[in-house]
């Protein structure tokens, strides 16, 4: 189970060759209409909204459950919710037409998750969160790119979130192929060979077979968390304390999740 703790710090690492710098600073004007547009503080135009309800028929504003704020208060919700999902006692939270309505004007998600594509790992049921509740950005292996790169740092730096959590798992497709094609020597079609370039450096030849895949994956995790935490802009916040960084690993025989140091 995610510890409950306060989670340390990460470490700052030296910057990896496959990660480049987050670089060129945006002018306010623009910075301040990409902060509107991606909060959700921008305004929809009177009928752009497919199915909207008459600002009449709106239902009352709740008061949302309280909100983690710290990353101590953010891994224990997120471990809670997986309790939850592997003991098949979800709540299914925040989806009610109180909470719908109020985000329409705002966002405040309590966590950030970069995981993997796997269809089987879909970070909002295996932590049985909601609507608004977590940012998410998925790329096969969780590799890194400018884009990724770009999304993590707009959920830290202009929403506050103050957890980053690499979620790996079981039985991951995209190191599996890198494993195969690191030893056969196969190249692969060329844009799954950008991901296998990026894996390939986590690859534990300490190990066989499927021992070698499961091992990889826990190290391709530790990888990309080294490289979140290389990042000038990220290591900042962790140096500040608004930040903390961390590997997890969701299993698919037993749906829990749990960290990697």
């Amino acid at each position: 189970m995610i510890s409950d703790s306060t989670p340390h710090r990460a470490v700052r690492q030296p910057r990896t060759a496959s990660v480049a710098p987050l670089s060129g600073a945006t002018p306010p004007a623009r910075r301040s209409l990409l902060r509107a547009a991606l909060t959700g503080t921008a305004v929809l135009g009177a009928g752009l909204a497919v199915g909207a309800v008459p600002a009449a028929a709106a239902p009352p504003t709740a008061p949302a459950r309280k909100r983690p704020t710290t990353a101590e208060e953010a891994l224990r919700e997120l471990a809670a919710g997986n309790r939850r999902w592997r003991t098949f006692r979800q709540q299914h939270p925040d989806e009610s037409p109180a909470v719908r309505q109020s985000l329409t004007t705002a966002q405040h998600p309590f966590a950030l998750l970069l995981g993997c594509i796997d269809s089987r790992v879909p970070p909002e049921l295996v932590f049985d969160q909601g609507l608004g509740d977590l940012m998410t950005v998925r790329s096969a292996g969780q590799v890194l790119d400018e884009a990724v790169l770009g999304s993590l740092a707009y959920g830290v730096l202009e929403l506050g979130i103050p957890l980053l959590m690499v979620l790996g798992h079981q039985s991951c497709g995209a190191v599996k192929a890198t494993v195969q094609a690191d030893e056969s020597g196969e190249e692969l079609p060329a844009h799954i060979q950008y991901l296998a370039d990026r894996i390939s450096p986590a690859i534990d030849h300490t190990k066989e077979g499927d021992a070698r895949v499961d091992a990889t994956i826990d190290a391709n995790i530790r990888l990309i968390r080294s490289q979140l935490a290389a990042d000038p802009d990220l290591a900042a916040k962790v140096d500040s304390g608004a930040l903390a960084i961390v590997g997890a690993r969701y299993e698919l025989t037993t749906q829990r999740v749990h960290r990697i140091g």
